[in-house]
């Protein structure tokens, strides 16, 4: 029969091309249904072409001939190949576009010609100043990146089931034959029936846009509200995506400082038109935002008549203290326009957010939307509707808030016992960061690259500030990227290499020129002795040292975390066990003091902790 092949000669032709891939994480029927597709379309399987029979087939690849059989079976249904009465299975003869390139023209040696179109350019952007993650973070002992997921966070299962449901044949007639601009209605009424409570909002269905993701939202918001007329301004330090789409608008940028209670109100400079604030965990470095201080810039947003944009980041990881309503919440003025997503573990994959402000302005945003991407997918829509509806998304947020907190905490600890330096680390109620600012003078740029290659990932903090080179000393380090148990032993290591970094960028590192106690000058100067300390996280610290070897420590503002331990003096060393802080670990230490500072010493001789010897009537 012309234009057909033989049996013998089409399985020694095609079957290295269906090799299968036992690492794969699809089935073998899926790789070989794929693997056909692929000789069919490059021509090496012309229609007509015979194929092995499955019971040859199976036998050369190694696989069930029923794998093979339900192969041939699908691609028969859908019209790739056709079953002939005891002749076999043949390439069908299909109706295609005509193709005017058959191959691609690889390895060629002429140049290319400078591209006219890039000569028309009207905009160039620059490269993104944001930090981004390497393809192979996972690989990394310690990645201590934030907003990189390890893959067990991810609710896999519930997803699938969600997705299950979006795939109904109902529900495909559903959302696949409305070609308009709206979204999803079932999505809607879940995120205004179970996320915006919980931010105090009350939406109407005219009152949210699905976006893709938040970036999407700031974009839309940034075309909605900034020209060249515009004078905007966002959080030092703060997110560099809204800098750059502020600037490509041509507004005018000024800056407001922000400390541990977050964006500071009277840093506001004015005049301002546009005001962008990320208070539930404030945008890199975690700090909520006050109720006060959301209070003084409604009232300020009022008195000088500018807009806020309220990017709610991260707004469901507050664990440690009380949630604080939103600023969308408080507002009556209808000034405020909300951005969120759903929860981060889920924004890669899914990538849906979510836009909150008065009809209008979601009305505008929504035709901005339909001219660029229109409206995101319809079936992820109603993927995460299902999400929602089943209890899904709750039960991901309990777990992931348990793993956080834990994780979180276990870093806190972690920095406070090995206290690398002297860092420091902002007061947080959540999230999944600490924001860690070393000594002046420590370059952290330069030191990043250095712990990468001992397996360390951290993130740099210069893209943030307006003016990167004044901050170089800050770094940020994450925890939803490694599991709680290689948190310590990351830190640990992390310790280790600034002290190396720091003996080999000043000579002699932190070492002490005074001179060092003996054992019986240390006894006379600490025994009934309090220290007035601090905690890496700011949090003072009193701890009594009593003359029985004894010791009892008090932290927080209310004196709320307690232990006791023992100290002791071994030799030239000072010694000293808690019950639960450090670990439980017994340490040794050796020690200098100058005037009331107390200086506990390394191997080296590098000051590795410090605490003031209270006075007077302070001491016990």
């Amino acid at each position: 029969m012309s234009g057909q092949q033989s049996t013998t000669g089409s399985l020694k032709s095609i079957a290295p091309l269906l090799r299968l891939n036992p690492q794969a994480t699809i089935s073998y029927q899926a790789q070989l249904r794929s693997r056909l597709i692929d000789a069919i379309e490059s021509g090496v399987l012309t229609a007509g072409s015979r194929l092995p029979s499955s019971r040859s087939l199976s036998r050369e690849l190694g696989v069930a001939r029923n794998t093979v059989m339900l192969a041939y079976q699908h691609l028969v249904a859908e019209g790739h190949l056709v079953s002939r009465e005891r002749s076999g299975i043949f390439v069908a003869d299909r109706k295609l576009p005509d193709r005017l390139f058959t191959e691609a023209v690889v390895g060629s040696s002429e140049p290319r010609p400078v591209a006219e179109a890039s000569r028309h350019l009207k905009q160039v952007l620059p490269h993104s100043s944001s930090f981004r993650s390497p393809p192979d973070w996972q690989q990394y002992l310690y990645p201590f990146l934030e907003g990189s997921y390890d893959r067990s966070l991810f609710p896999v299962a519930e997803w699938r089931e969600a997705s299950r449901m979006a795939l109904g044949v109902n529900e495909v007639a559903d959302w696949s034959t409305d070609i308009g601009e709206a979204d999803d209605e079932m999505l809607i009424d879940e995120i205004r029936k179970k996320l915006l409570p919980r931010r105090g909002i009350k939406a109407a269905r005219d009152e949210v846009l699905i976006t893709v993701g938040e970036q999407q939202a700031l974009y839309l918001i940034s075309m909605l509200f900034a020209d060249k007329g515009t004078r905007a301004v966002v959080e030092d330090p703060g997110l560099p995506e809204i800098r750059e789409l502020l600037k490509l608008r041509g507004a005018h940028l000024d800056y407001a400082p922000v400390d541990d209670n977050g964006l500071s109100v009277e840093g506001i400079p004015a005049p301002c038109d546009l005001l962008h604030v990320s208070p539930s965990r404030q945008r890199p470095t975690g700090v909520t935002l006050s109720m006060e201080r959301r209070q003084a810039i409604l009232e300020r947003a009022q008195a000088d008549g500018f807009v806020i944009i309220e990017d709610d980041f991260e707004c469901e990881m507050n664990y440690l203290h009380k949630a604080v309503p939103s600023i969308y919440s408080l507002d009556d003025s209808g000034r405020v326009i909300y951005v969120a997503s759903l929860s981060k573990v889920l924004a890669p994959g899914v990538r849906l957010g979510f836009l909150v402000g008065p009809p209008d302005v979601i009305a505008a945003a929504r035709r901005l939307r339909n001219l660029t991407t229109r409206r995101p997918s319809p079936n992820n829509q109603r993927t995460a509707a299902f999400f929602l509806s089943l209890g899904h998304y709750d039960t991901m947020l309990m777990r992931l808030t348990k793993v956080y907190e834990e994780r979180l905490i276990a870093l806190r600890d972690a920095l406070n016992h090995y206290r690398p330096l002297s860092i420091a680390i902002p007061p947080v109620a959540g999230g999944t960061s600490y924001w860690v600012k070393g000594p002046e003078g420590f370059n952290a740029p330069e030191f990043i690259k250095k712990a990468e290659a001992s397996g360390l990932l951290i993130e740099p903090s210069s893209a943030y500030f307006a003016d990167p080179v004044a901050h170089a000393n800050m770094f940020r380090l994450g925890v939803t990227s490694l599991p709680v148990e290689r948190i310590r032993p990351g830190v640990e290591q992390l310790s280790r290499l600034i002290t190396e970094y720091a003996a080999s960028t000043s000579g002699d590192g932190a070492k002490s020129t005074a001179p060092v106690l003996n054992g019986a000058e240390i006894l006379s100067s600490l025994s009934g002795r309090r220290l007035l300390y601090k905690t890496v996280y700011g949090e003072p610290c009193t701890i009594d040292l009593r003359d029985d070897g004894t010791m009892a420590g008090r932290a927080g503002y209310a004196n709320e975390d307690r232990d006791t331990g023992r100290w002791w003096v071994e030799g030239d060393y000072w010694g000293r066990q808690w019950a639960s802080w450090a670990y439980g670990e017994p340490a040794e230490f050796r020690v200098r003091i100058d005037g009331n500072q107390l200086y506990w010493l390394g191997e080296d001789g590098a000051v590795v902790d410090s605490a003031i010897i209270a006075a007077g009537d302070e001491a016990i």
